[in-house]
């Protein structure tokens, strides 16, 4: 079975941006399951100032200390 889109429920979600990326903690449920955290990452783009997608990859201290207070705030959507 594919994925849908309208089966995924958002919970929680709340971002932070930094100079050239915008991390971002979410909590999903899909299909009525159990909710997950995800923490993704967008780049801006220097030419257009949109952003886009990029590979989580690694974290530097600055982002991870901003992103700590978001997980604590997400933790009550799991379940």
């Amino acid at each position: 079975m594919a994925f849908d889109k309208s089966l995924d429920k958002e919970l929680f979600h709340e971002s932070v941006d930094f100079e050239t990326t915008r991390l971002t903690v979410s909590v999903f449920s899909y299909n009525g399951g159990k909710a997950k955290l995800q923490i993704s990452r967008e780049d801006r783009s220097q030419a257009t100032g949109e952003y886009s997608f990029s590979k989580m990859g690694r974290l530097f201290k600055e982002e991870a200390e901003a992103i700590l207070p978001l997980i604590q705030k997400a933790l009550p959507f799991l379940n």
